[in-house]
């Protein structure tokens, strides 16, 4: 059984960043700087996508002297999720957003460290 959910707020950044100019192949670290993700965040997103058949992905011929970069760009299904999710976002933007409850006024007490003994007092 396959889940179906909406994507994150930084794979649709994603998305559109790549969907601006879907025929240009881009490099994750352009992308990062695009959408302010790090590649710790970046990266699973590219892969997840790539997985799902969203992204192509293609190894660039370097130059001698640098190392080879991953290039990515939307497949169509790719390009049809980026306009659903543009499309989606004005409908979403209409609903009221889930609110947390609010903080207690008061701060949480911190736990106790335990300190030196205190002296016992025998009478002696």
């Amino acid at each position: 059984m396959t889940r179906s959910r909406a994507p994150s707020q930084q794979t649709v950044a994603v998305l559109h960043a790549l969907a601006a100019d879907p025929a240009a192949w881009r490099y994750g670290y352009e992308l990062g700087q695009q959408v302010g993700l790090k590649a710790g965040s970046l990266y699973p997103i590219l892969i997840r996508l790539a997985d799902r058949g969203l992204l192509e992905t293609r190894w660039e011929a370097p130059p001698p002297g640098r190392p080879a970069r991953h290039l990515y760009r939307l497949t169509q299904a790719g390009l049809d999720l980026a306009a659903a999710q543009t499309e989606a976002a004005p409908a979403q933007a209409a609903q009221p957003a889930a609110t947390r409850p609010p903080r207690p006024s008061t701060p949480r007490p911190r736990a106790l460290r335990p300190g030196p003994p205190e002296p016992q007092l025998d009478g002696t």
